[in-house]
């Protein structure tokens, strides 16, 4: 079932402008390159690291040479990280910064941002992954509204690694919500387009089967949908689960003219895997929304990715979101798993579960999305999977790889991610994604 397109197409383009910024601590720094357009929401602000050798006191990290930012006054942003010319190469190293509260004026104390990052992305050998735009980053972290920042890059003590080349210091503003605007000049109603309603386990069923008839009327279907749809009077009701809440791209504010204007499919939804965004449990519901538009941008405009790297979002309060453009009913090729995006989907919850366990709401979102977009595509939640794996850290390119049909990506990476708590909260997960599809 090939289901119907969710988004917009758009037409890429940025501008970059050059603007000077001043030092609070007296430091001399190059200008830092502010990306930003008129018709797109939010600006990245790009700033170069610079090398400083270890100090008398520090004489314990080797040769190695530690890059810094000086603290220094920026323009305001919400999202940091930080990336480098060489997608392949490995920060082997520790990545700390601090921010300064926009209003209170406030320091941060140091914190750390998840450097092990590589493990997102594109497959290798794909358009995007071989696109020559893809760079080296950390995972972004949310600070809130800052306009001051320091950032401290560390090597590794033990047999210290030069760190990559080129390391900038990517300062994401993720701008006003448009859709915020929408529902004020409505009345504070949910303007047009801006969210997807829950429909009951009935309405989602006649909705799937009158979508597959009317590929069938139009000749869009194959052999097998059409002789599925035929049979699908007198069939038993499919093991689909009702169609969550979803807020659209348009909902969250997304930009269509910053990513790439095509889609890219794959021929079906196996495997949903799951992650954290670790960007941190600092936000807000409601400040959700902005955490999308700035991760969006640092992977479009930061990482070199074409859109959005998740095919859906969910916050700590069990909003979930349309990610990836092309339809939240398609199979979307995301870059999610590294090796394993095609005839998958990624589903993020945004903020940090290593030590924080996941709100429970987050937990039975990640449950009604799986049951519905899973079972759009004849999944069990509490089944196994065969995936062929397209190159990653963990399985070589080729080999067949089974999975649960909702898995962590450390199942299919070497990586801590989804977090350990969000990990062990995934049988709960399945069992609850079997029950609303109406498998025993």
């Amino acid at each position: 079932m090939r289901g119907f397109l969710a988004s917009s197409i758009g037409v890429a383009a940025s501008a970059a402008l050059v603007l000077p910024l001043s030092l609070s601590s007296g430091a001399i720094a190059a200008p830092p390159r502010v990306i930003a357009a008129p018709d797109v929401p939010g600006s990245t602000q790009s700033l170069p690291l610079t090398a400083v050798g270890p100090t008398s006191s520090d004489r314990s990290r080797g040769p190695a040479a530690e890059q810094r930012l000086p603290e220094q006054d920026v323009r305001p942003f919400s999202l940091i990280g930080v990336v480098w010319d060489d997608v392949h190469a490995e920060l082997h190293g520790s990545v700390q910064v601090r921010a300064r509260a926009v209003g209170t004026g406030a320091w941060s104390a140091w914190q750390d941002v998840e450097t092990h990052n590589d493990d997102h992305g594109a497959d290798p050998g794909t358009a995007e992954g071989d696109s020559g735009k893809v760079r080296g980053a950390t995972a972004p972290l949310w600070v809130g509204a800052s306009d001051g920042v320091e950032v401290r890059v560390r090597p590794e003590t033990a047999e210290p690694v030069p760190l990559p080349e080129g390391m900038r210091v990517e300062l994401v503003d993720p701008g006003e919500d448009p859709a915020a605007s929408d529902r004020v000049a409505q009345g504070g109603s949910s303007a047009a387009g801006t969210v997807l309603p829950a429909l009951s386990a009935e309405e989602t069923v006649a909705q799937v089967r009158a979508q597959a008839q009317a590929e069938v009327n139009a000749g869009t279907a194959d052999a097998t949908d059409a002789t599925e749809v035929e049979a699908a009077g007198a069939a038993a009701k499919p093991y689909i689960g009702p169609r969550p809440r979803i807020i659209t791209r348009k909902g969250w504010g997304a930009s269509e003219s910053l990513r790439e204007k095509t889609f890219v499919y794959t021929k079906t939804v196996k495997a949903a895997f799951v992650h954290h965004s670790a960007t941190g449990n600092s936000y807000t519901c409601k400040q959700a929304p902005s955490v999308l538009r700035s991760i969006y941008r640092y992977h479009v405009v930061s990482s070199g990715w074409r859109d959005f790297g998740y095919n859906f979002a969910v916050d700590k309060c069990g909003n979930i979101y349309e990610g990836r453009a092309g339809g939240v009913t398609r199979a979307v090729l995301g870059a999610h798993t590294l090796g394993f995006n095609t005839n998958s989907m990624g589903v993020a919850v945004l903020g940090t579960y290593s030590r924080s366990t996941p709100p429970a709401a987050a937990v039975t979102a990640i449950a009604r999305l799986t049951a519905w977009k899973i079972g759009l595509f004849k999944g069990n939640p509490k089944g196994k999977v065969t995936l062929t794996s397209g190159g990653s850290g963990k399985y070589k390119k080729g080999k067949k790889v089974s999975f649960n049909v909702i898995s962590g990506h450390r199942d299919g990476f070497l990586t801590e991610c989804p977090g350990a708590r969000l990990y062990s909260k995934l049988g709960t997960a399945r069992s609850a994604s079997a029950k609303l599809q109406g498998r025993a």
